[in-house]
């Protein structure tokens, strides 16, 4: 004897015939969303899909999850709420259909089951509808794509210049902070590049895949760093959007997140951090919603921070929490043996940006910058030479060129001497010197110093041989 709810299928089915000439497929669930009943026009059952899913007839679907059908089908949500959607557009490969959704419900009100047809000839109507739609769905891949680029790790460990004894240790450490997911602290002056080195970090890391998103603590005004970091909920207060915006570390989830001028920050916003790197979650304002977060942080200051926390400028428990592993970035002045390489690099640089030929330095120009003591750092030496390339003109970078952009005294003054030697002699010491202090620290362990080093074991093993490295000199 039928039941009640097979009567409602039955008239559902009933309507769905008599309304055949306006519709272009229909199909029929129960209250878990398993097909009932679909007719045979439907877009799914085309032979080259029904052969692919093994389905014979019509009669194999019924009692199957209507996901088997439709992989992206609403129809589930549809039964679960009680919510109808009366009018859709769905795109399933080339198809585009205008799709009605129902629930329906017992005499009881109850949900039973739902129904979904597609109109016939809905796109002859509303193509203009259809095609801005489709402009809409392209426009908005096309830009997660390049917010997602602009979110990605601009640098590696390559793009940090230099062979100082300094610079490759702090190569070094960038490789170990790759390994591990600990809160990173940058220590340096203005202008020795640590967000060049936290992007290096997050590049050498298991999240390189993930969001990378800079925040400068120092240039945000006080009343709108809150909002910055955890975000705001809809009509928070006066002219908020109606939409949620999420906070930074929203945006960094799954990623890094680097705090610039982490010294700058207000003493009350320190305790709130404080609490989101101990709880991992956040709370927007205007939000009683607390939000899980998952993100590893790399903070920076030129400021000195252990002074700070003693004059109670800083939290000591903050200090702790982002202090766990510490690079400390050498001043340019406190690796004058770079300063070649960079001077190049940047006259490359400035040569390809203004379209003109590559400026070298004359040994004399070289002498001028290794006699300035370089208070602004890399910030300040890529300046200068970009000052040079649009103040002066010439085939080469020569001492007077100088006269306007540095100091008088600075251009006046002979560098210290120095001992000259060749620079492939002085990069194999150098090379030499920093495997043999990988080994000592690894303790003779080949593969841990080569992966330390950022080098394959067989590159290891190679400049073993021609530094002429042996066992026993290892120890």
């Amino acid at each position: 004897m039928p039941t009640g709810r097979d009567e409602h299928f039955a008239a559902a089915r009933a309507l769905m015939v008599m309304i055949d000439e306006m519709i272009d497929g229909a199909i029929l669930v129960d209250k878990d969303a398993r097909i009932v009943w679909s007719n045979d026009k439907h877009v799914w059952f085309d032979d080259k899909r029904m052969a692919l899913l093994g389905i014979r007839s019509l009669a194999d679907v019924v009692g199957e999850p209507v996901e088997r059908l439709i992989p992206h089908s609403q129809m589930r949500e549809v039964v679960e709420t009680g919510r109808s959607m009366p009018l859709d557009i769905m795109r399933y490969g080339e198809h585009t259909l205008l799709v009605s959704r129902l629930p329906l419900r017992d005499e009881r009100g109850e949900i039973i089951g739902a129904i979904a047809f597609a109109l016939k000839n809905s796109l002859t109507y509303l193509r203009p509808i259809a095609d801005r739609f489709n402009k809409l769905q392209s426009r908005l891949a096309r830009m997660e794509q390049e917010l997602a680029a602009s979110r990605a790790s601009k640098y590696t460990v390559e793009n940090l210049i230099g062979f100082s004894p300094a610079m490759l240790q702090v190569k070094r450490l960038v490789h170990k902070a790759g390994q591990i997911n600990s809160a990173v602290l940058l220590l340096g002056e203005t202008g020795t590049g640590k967000e060049l080195v936290a992007h290096a970090i997050h590049a050498a890391s298991d999240r390189v895949d993930r969001p990378f998103v800079g925040l400068n603590v120092a240039a945000i005004p006080e009343n709108l760093l809150e909002a910055e970091f955890f975000g705001v909920a809809p009509g928070a207060y006066t002219g908020a959007s109606r939409q949620p915006r999420p906070g930074k570390f929203q945006l960094a989830h799954g990623g890094t997140l680097f705090l610039d001028e982490i010294g700058d920050m207000p003493l009350p916003l320190q305790a709130k951090l404080l609490r989101v790197l101990q709880e991992r979650e956040v709370e927007p304002l205007g939000s009683n919603q607390v939000i899980k977060v998952d993100v590893r942080v790399i903070a920076a200051t030129s400021r000195p921070l252990p002074d700070m926390v003693r004059s109670g400028a800083f939290r000591s428990d903050l200090y702790y929490r982002l202090n766990v592993f510490p690079i400390q970035l050498p001043a340019l002045r406190e690796r004058k043996e770079d300063l070649e390489i960079l001077a190049s690099r940047f006259s490359e640089r400035m040569a390809v940006s203004l379209d003109q030929p590559m400026r070298d330095l004359t040994p004399s120009a070289q002498d001028v910058l290794r006699g300035y003591d370089w208070p602004g750092n890399v910030r300040e030496l890529a300046n200068v030479i970009e000052q040079v390339y649009v103040r002066t003109e010439g085939e080469r970078i020569l001492a007077e060129d100088f006269a306007d952009v540095l100091p008088r005294a600075a251009v006046d003054r002979p560098a210290s001497p120095t001992r000259k030697r060749p620079l492939a002699e002085a990069m194999d010491e150098l090379e030499r010197s920093l495997i043999l202090a990988a080994l000592e620290e690894a303790k003779g362990n080949k593969l841990e110093a080569a992966r330390s080093l950022g080098l394959s074991r067989t590159n290891l093993y190679a400049k073993l041989r021609k530094h002429g490295i042996t066992s026993e000199s290892e120890g």
